[in-house]
């Protein structure tokens, strides 16, 4: 008797924790509008009625990758068919913000001078140094951009310093104490042991910018780090440099850029930040070029990077060139791409032969052999290239930190600039090609059944790559 009165306790206990857990998953995606591809919803639903007691737990931890509800979409109406018009159209449906007048746009040709600017706006700061990376290195370069970071504290201008959660630890775990005992206020973007909100843990923000003043706007792809600059390969730890892109630019787009880093920061310090003070920024009367911020991620109801990509592969015209250290597409995404070749639009991949993440580069075979196979032509750098950009046409460059694979695209908090002048696009252009040209042709080749396996199970966790 005991036994069956417990046998039913324990049935009815596990039917409410199924229960509990399919509410709960029921809840959250009608609340957040969570979309997942069919296979995962129903990889989930299962998990929670077969597994609860591990599933649960585990989707309160990374279930979830959007914490903003509903907004209804937004139209805007262009008379123009270029991929510029259609882009702006679609992100201001979107609810990005307008594009904004810029000037000065340097584009960095190596690491050196990407650092030798970074150094610059430190060290010219006025008022105010605000940076933002996924990871601060604890080497040489990490060592020096603290030491200049720390003076300028001492100096009496106010340093914020944000580094992802995740991030702190993948960069050797800086030590952050030092930079706060100096006056620089530091905050990392949630620390993965104490996330206020449910799945957040899975959620990093990737996003690389530098605002100086208010006026003065550093971005691109590359993390405070030695390898995303200059290297140091003559001490132990042998870091090489890698190939990135950044850039630099003033105007009212680097203001924009200030506010997005404002946002992060209060949601990385839950709103308690010292009273921030009103900069009296600089308009650029001369300044006749036009950009837009394109923040993507958590914060942002859409997958907004990700739809104006799929949008530019089929707007384009004559061609699309991109670059990225992983290629890891969704389905949607490849098909984009292959359609665009088939349509006889140039579409040009640049990838590293070998990147610095194994798992990502046996993943992308499967998809490397479809878009060749449709007529895209794939490249092969012999260095680490860590760039992130898509050019459309001669009108339309996409350029920041955003991987053309799944963790960025629908996981990531993300920035990109997307530049709308033709000579603009065209000095970008210009960078990737003459990377390009030390680069071989990808020859796909028919995978053994070993092989096949083996890509199959490891685009399983393509999201986490």
């Amino acid at each position: 008797m005991l036994n069956e009165l417990f046998s039913l306790r324990w049935v009815t206990l596990h039917g409410l924790v199924v229960l509990a857990g399919l509410a709960i998953y029921a809840a959250a995606s009608h609340t957040l509008k969570q979309r997942r591809h069919p296979s995962a919803a129903i990889a989930w639903v299962v998990s929670l009625i077969l597994l609860p007691y591990l599933a649960l737990p585990l989707y309160l931890m990374v279930g979830n990758r959007k914490v903003v509800g509903y907004r209804p979409a937004l139209i805007a109406r262009v008379g123009s068919d270029t991929a510029a018009a259609k882009s702006g159209q679609l992100a201001a449906a979107m609810g990005l913000p307008d594009s904004a007048t810029f000037e000065q746009l340097a584009i960095h040709q190596d690491g050196g001078q990407a650092l030798q600017c970074l150094r610059n706006m430190i060290e010219g700061a006025d008022r105010t140094v605000d940076l933002c990376s996924f990871l601060f290195g604890r080497d040489v370069l990490g060592d020096e951009i603290a030491m200049l970071l720390m003076k300028r504290a001492r100096e009496g201008v106010r340093i914020r310093l944000m580094v992802d959660g995740i991030g702190f630890y993948m960069g050797g775990r800086p030590n952050l104490s030092r930079l706060s005992a100096a006056g620089v206020q530091v905050a990392l973007f949630v620390s993965p042991l104490r996330s206020p909100l449910p799945g957040r843990t899975n959620l990093r923000n990737h996003r690389k910018m530098v605002v100086v003043d208010g006026e003065w706007m550093w971005c691109g792809g590359r993390n405070l780090a030695a390898e995303y600059f200059e290297g140091e390969p003559s001490l132990r730890s042998g870091k090489r440099a890698w190939i990135d892109l950044s850039f630099d630019l003033r105007g009212a787009l680097a203001q924009q850029a200030g506010d997005r880093f404002e946002q992060d920061w209060i949601f990385a310090t839950k709103g308690s930040i010292a009273s921030t003070p009103q900069l009296a920024v600089r308009t650029c009367t001369s300044a006749t070029l036009r950009a837009r911020l394109v923040a993507s991620g958590p914060d942002q109801m859409d997958d907004t990077v990700y739809t104006l990509l799929v949008s530019g592969c089929f707007t384009a015209h004559t061609r699309i060139l991109l670059v990225t250290p992983y290629f890891v597409p969704d389905s949607t995404l490849l098909m984009a791409l292959t359609l665009a070749a088939r349509r006889g639009v140039a579409v040009d991949l640049l990838l590293p032969a070998r990147s610095n993440h194994q798992l990502a580069d046996i993943a992308r075979h499967a998809a490397l052999r479809e878009l060749a196979e449709a007529g895209g032509k794939v490249w092969l750098a012999p260095s680490m290239i860590h760039a992130k950009a898509m050019l459309v046409d001669d009108d339309l460059a996409l350029i920041g930190s955003a991987n053309l694979d799944e963790r960025s695209l629908f996981l990531n908090y993300e920035l990109m600039v997307a530049f709308y002048d033709p000579s603009v696009v065209q000095r970008f252009a210009k960078w990737i090609e003459w990377q390009q040209a030390a680069a071989t042709r990808y020859r796909p080749r028919p995978p053994g059944l070993a092989r096949d396996l083996v890509e199959g199970m490891v685009r399983w966790v393509a999201f986490q790559l």
